[in-house]
C-alpha cells in the first residue's frame, strides 16, 4: 500500500520516500512506500514528472498508474540503474502539469454543481484529456441557455474566491452530509471535497485550494450522446490558451472576408451560398457539355455489326465527367459501347452499353483490371476501374474494340 500525499495537500510537488520495489518488465517502473504522483482514476490523468536518487541519478516518470493492491506504479523512461529495494530517492511533480489538472478538476466540480443546482441535470461521468474536458449529463435535452446560464454561475463562484477543503468522513456519515453524488464503494472512509456552500462530492483528485485559483472556466462544445449530453469545457490557462486561439482563428478568417469578427458566420453563410450555386452551375455545365461530346462522338462514330463502339481517352477529365459521358452515349443511341478513360488526375476506366446490348461490361472490368494492375468492377451495362498509372490505357481500348466489334 502506497501512502498517498496528494490526499492531503495537492500543492505538495517535491517529496522524499524509500523504493519499496524495482520492476523491470514489461515497463521500468518504481513503487515507493509513499507518493505525491497521482495515478490515472476517477476521470483525471496522471501526473509526471522526475525520480532522483542519492547519487543525483534522475529518471523521468512518464505515467502514473494504480495497481489492484493499492500501490502506486511510477513508471520511468528508462530503466533505473543503480537502485534497488530500500534506496531512498525524491520525487518531483511537474507543477504546470499538476496545476493545470487541479484546475480542469476543480472546474468539473464547479460546473457540475451549477447543473445539478440550476437544472438538476447530475452528472455521470467526468473525462479530462490533454486539450480539453468534459461530462456527461443525465438529461434528455440541453438548451444553449442552459449551458451558458451553467457555465455563468460556475464562474460566479470562481470570481468569490470560495474555499475548497479537503476532509475524511465515514461512509455512514458521508450518506448524511448530502453528497452530491454517493460513489459506489466498499471504502470506510471518504475523501470528501468541498466548495463552501456549493458542492459536497467525495473524490480521490488533485484540487486547489480557493475557487479563484481555477481562474475562469469555458464551455465549449455540447453533444447528444447515448446516456444525454456531453459537455466539453475548459478551465484555467486551458481557457486562455483557447480562447486566445479561438481569437486568432477568427481574426485571420474575419481578414480574409475584409469584416470583423463578429461578422464571419454572416460572411461563411453568404460563402457557402455562392459555393452552391456555383456547384450547381458546374454540374448543368457538365451535364451540357457531355450531351454534346456525347452526340459529337456517336455522330462521326461509324456503325458495325449494328453497334456504334465509342473509344476515347481524355486529358483533365475527371472518373466523374468520363462516366457522365458514357451515361449519355448509351442513352442517346440504343446500340452505343463506350470505352472510355481518363489519364489524369488519376488515371482510370468505364465501360458502358446500351441498354439491350448482349456483352458484360462488369466481367470485362475485371480482365481488363487484371492485366493492368488496377481495381474495379460493375455490373453488366456500366464498369468502372482505376489504374496505377496510364501506361497502355489508349491499345487495352482498342483491343477490346476490335473484340467487340468482330
Amino acid at each position: 500500500m502506497t501512502t498517498r500525499l496528494y490526499y492531503h495537500d495537492s500543492f505538495l510537488y517535491d517529496f522524499d520516500a524509500e523504493v519499496r520495489e524495482v520492476v523491470d518488465s514489461p515497463r521500468p517502473a518504481l513503487i515507493l512506500d509513499r507518493s505525491a504522483f497521482y495515478p490515472t482514476s476517477g476521470g483525471q490523468v496522471f501526473d509526471t514528472g522526475w525520480i532522483t536518487s542519492n547519487s543525483d541519478a534522475r529518471f523521468r516518470v512518464t505515467e502514473v498508474a494504480d495497481a489492484e493492491d493499492g500501490r502506486v506504479v511510477h513508471y520511468l523512461e528508462a530503466p533505473p540503474k543503480d537502485i534497488k529495494p530500500g534506496t531512498r530517492v525524491r520525487g518531483q511533480i511537474d507543477a504546470t502539469r499538476r496545476r493545470d489538472h487541479m484546475q480542469q478538476h476543480s472546474g468539473q466540480h464547479l460546473l457540475s454543481a451549477a447543473f445539478i443546482r440550476l437544472y438538476d441535470m447530475p452528472t455521470v461521468s467526468f473525462h479530462m484529456a490533454d486539450d480539453y474536458c468534459s461530462i456527461d449529463l443525465d438529461t434528455p435535452t440541453l438548451s444553449k441557455e442552459q449551458i451558458e446560464s451553467s457555465e455563468r454561475l460556475a464562474n460566479e463562484i470562481v470570481l468569490e474566491n470560495r474555499a475548497v477543503d479537503i476532509r475524511f468522513v465515514t461512509r455512514d456519515d458521508a450518506g448524511k452530509l448530502g453528497l452530491r453524488k454517493l460513489p459506489p464503494t466498499e471504502r470506510d472512509e471518504l475523501r470528501i471535497i468541498d466548495i463552501h456552500d456549493f458542492d459536497l462530492s467525495a473524490c480521490g483528485g488533485t484540487h486547489v485550494s480557493q475557487t479563484g485559483q481555477i481562474a475562469s472556466i469555458l464551455l465549449r462544445k455540447t453533444e447528444k450522446v447515448r446516456q444525454g449530453w456531453r459537455v466539453e469545457f475548459v478551465a484555467g490557462q486551458r481557457a486562455v490558451s483557447t480562447a486566445r486561439r479561438d481569437f486568432t482563428v477568427l481574426t485571420e478568417t474575419a481578414a480574409l472576408f475584409s469584416a470583423h469578427i463578429y461578422d464571419v458566420p454572416q460572411q461563411a453563410r453568404k460563402s457557402l451560398d455562392e459555393i452552391r450555386s456555383l456547384r450547381k452551375q458546374r454540374e448543368q455545365s457538365q451535364e451540357e457539355l457531355a450531351a454534346a461530346q456525347a452526340a459529337a462522338l456517336l455522330a462521326e462514330t461509324p456503325e458495325a455489326n449494328g453497334r456504334k463502339v465509342v473509344v476515347r481517352t481524355l486529358a483533365d477529365r475527371d472518373l466523374n465527367f468520363i462516366k457522365l459521358l458514357a451515361q449519355k452515349l448509351t442513352r442517346l443511341s440504343p446500340n452505343a459501347v463506350a470505352l472510355l478513360a481518363t489519364t489524369s488526375p488519376q488515371p482510370s476506366i468505364v465501360f458502358a452499353q446500351s441498354a439491350g446490348l448482349p456483352f458484360d461490361m462488369g466481367a470485362r472490368m475485371k480482365e481488363t483490371m487484371t492485366k493492368l494492375g488496377g481495381r474495379g468492377g460493375g455490373s453488366k451495362d456500366m464498369a468502372q476501374g482505376g489504374i496505377p498509372n496510364a501506361v497502355g490505357i489508349d491499345e487495352t481500348l482498342k483491343a477490346i474494340a476490335a473484340n467487340l466489334a468482330a
